[in-house]
């Protein structure tokens, strides 16, 4: 295996995913953050880990997770107009993209 900035951003972006929907569920009990973060945060480590084993779908499939993301945490923002916990996805949603879109 070897983990490019596209893997390596994949992974981190999928527990900060991961671990954003525990809060999520902890602070306010909604099984919605659980149950979302915990589907796009194991998205992004499988796929995370299928670019680190040099697999082309896992950076597409990657991309696709951390930009539907971005726009989800986009809606919320507009509505929230708070930047916790949606300020933070849309740039480890933005930085994911950018590292997966440059050449590994």
């Amino acid at each position: 295996m070897t983990f490019s900035p596209s893997a390596i951003a994949l992974l981190v972006y999928g527990i900060i995913a991961i671990v954003g929907g525990i809060i999520g569920f902890a602070k306010s009990k909604s099984q919605a953050s659980i149950i979302s973060g915990s589907i796009s945060g194991v998205g992004l480590l499988i796929a995370g880990t299928a670019v680190a084993k040099n697999l082309e779908w896992g950076k597409i499939a990657g991309m696709a997770i951390a930009a539907l993301l971005v726009i989800v945490f986009i809606v919320r923002l507009i509505k929230t107009k708070k930047f916790m916990p949606a300020g933070l996805m849309i740039l480890g949603g933005a930085a994911t993209l950018c590292a997966a879109i440059l050449p590994s």
